[in-house]
């Protein structure tokens, strides 16, 4: 079992932490232990663990999501590109996790039962999926987030029930509140990365732009290809190359730059990547959304090449948006691209300039701040919530547009003022019968009837009272054919 667990405070009762990753890639389990250095950091936090649910499955499981995902990347980039847009749509999956994903967490849901968390925090849709079934099903207790690693958000990340959700940048949680989310449940952190260097190194400048070129990353022969294209570049510069933990393609780009004397250094896999991208004036690589974070943190602007498509080509999009990139799309032009960009006067300072304004390197922190201090009571959505969920994004409207019983109703805490509860309006007509007082006010209550629900009262009320005997709450319409719905019962 793949875990990290470290005591952060003698304090016997304070917060316990539990962060759930997948290891698709690095990026996941990268943010999961920049999360984990930043609870290292708070006093309130006992205890932390991280958790790669896939090291906790079968081989098989493990291997058809981790290597079979990156056999595709390579042998058919178009069928990840399809599967990316496929599973876009929010909620286009409802219902129970499959019986064979539910077998393969076993494991994990039983290290959840034994660490006893008081907050869990999800780098991945898969454990975020899990934790949202655990909420509903009564088996949990803690407050739960699930944190974006891209800059787009795909629609595969939203689950029924949740505490806090946060996102890259300001479009997805737009994008969020369009479909119906409330406000008090999504927020813009950026991707949690470690901490940078305090200081920044001074560059002297008169010493040639330093290039950051990760080959790893780009793969053998499209590394290679890129690296020869940048012998050819006209303007002064230096480069490192960092291969990873490819010896051959290391060894075969040191013997392609040999002619070029000093100009180039060549190294494998290195823990000094941090060091690395603070002393770097341009980045030449793949728009991982934990490489574009680290390298935006640090103002480091970027040369893509070779993104994966889907994520990657999205956050390639964004950095080239906000001017803090530019993309090569065939190896044989990367030098001019580069040499473009090194000999327009002020270009490269420009792209600094823009890299540290979208740079977010307190995302951890704040994704820790924002879930500890957050509402106690999930956020949990109906299927049937669900349902006019995606109906919206594929007819390309957003919440408010839809009116009538399959428009969205918002169910807020009266006391904290949290969203509990996203429902759609003909569901309320059973809410409103059951609950309602006297004075027309909405106090939700334990419920031990037998009596069958026209929506998921018990999954919702068990969900949202958390023991509570009584919660008092207020019916918030998105759009008027909602409200006149609401107001007629």
């Amino acid at each position: 079992m793949r875990r990290a667990s470290a005591p952060t405070s003698p304090t016997a009762d304070g917060e316990r932490v539990l962060i759930l990753s997948a290891g698709v890639g690095s990026g996941h389990n990268s943010a999961a232990a920049a999360l984990q250095q930043a609870c290292r950091a708070r006093s309130d936090i006992a205890e932390v663990l991280v958790m790669d649910v896939l090291q906790e499955s079968s081989t098989l499981y493990r291997d058809l999501l981790g290597k079979g995902y990156f056999a595709l990347v390579e042998a058919a980039p178009w069928l990840v590109d399809l599967g990316y847009d496929v599973s876009d749509p929010p909620f286009r999956r409802r219902g129970p996790i499959d019986p064979w994903t539910r077998a393969n967490a076993m494991p994990t849901i039983s290290e959840i039962k034994r660490f006893r968390p008081t907050a869990i925090v999800c780098t991945h849709f898969l454990p975020a999926q899990l934790v949202a079934s655990l909420i509903q099903r009564g088996v949990i207790d803690a407050k739960t987030a699930v944190v974006t690693t891209d800059y787009d958000f795909q629609g595969l990340w939203l689950t029924s029930a949740f505490h806090s959700l946060f996102v890259a940048r300001e479009e997805g949680r737009v994008q969020l509140m369009a479909l119906g989310l409330p406000a008090d449940r999504v927020t813009v952190t950026g991707i949690p990365i470690a901490p940078p260097e305090e200081h920044a190194p001074v560059r002297d400048p008169a010493t040639p732009p330093a290039l950051l070129i990760s080959a790893g990353a780009a793969g053998g022969d499209y590394a290679t290809a890129v690296v020869r294209q940048t012998m050819h570049i006209r303007s002064p510069f230096t480069a490192t190359v960092v291969c990873g933990r490819n010896t051959e393609l290391r060894q075969r780009i040191e013997q392609l730059v040999t002619p070029a004397g000093d100009r180039f250094r060549v190294l494998g896999y290195t823990t000094e990547m941090p060091r690395l991208i603070r002393e770097a004036d341009l980045f030449v690589g793949k728009p991982g959304g934990l490489s574009a974070s680290e390298c935006m943190a640090a103002g480091l602007p970027m040369v893509l090449v070779n993104p994966i498509p889907g994520q990657e080509v999205r956050n390639g999009d964004y950095l080239m948006e906000q001017g803090a990139a530019v993309r090569c799309n065939t190896p044989a032009t990367i030098g001019w691209k580069i040499d473009e960009v090194l000999r327009e006067p002020g270009r490269l300072q420009r792209m600094q300039a823009a890299a540290q304004r979208i740079g977010r390197p307190d995302a951890a922190h704040d994704v820790l701040n924002g879930l500890l201090d957050g509402s106690a009571r999930p956020l949990v959505v109906t299927r049937a919530a669900q349902k006019s969920i995606l109906a919206t994004s594929e007819q390309r409207l957003i919440a408010s547009d839809v009116t009538g019983p399959t428009s969205l109703v918002r169910l807020i805490d009266q006391e904290s003022g949290s969203t509990v509860a996203l429902l759609q309006a003909e569901e309320v007509v059973d809410l409103q019968r059951r609950y309602s007082d006297s004075a027309g006010n909405v106090v939700l209550q334990q419920d031990d009837s037998r009596a069958p629900f026209r929506w998921e009262a018990r999954r919702v009320l068990r969900s949202v009272l958390r023991g509570d005997e009584r919660l008092a709450v207020r019916l918030e319409p998105l759009a008027e054919g909602a409200s006149r719905s609401v107001e007629a019962h």
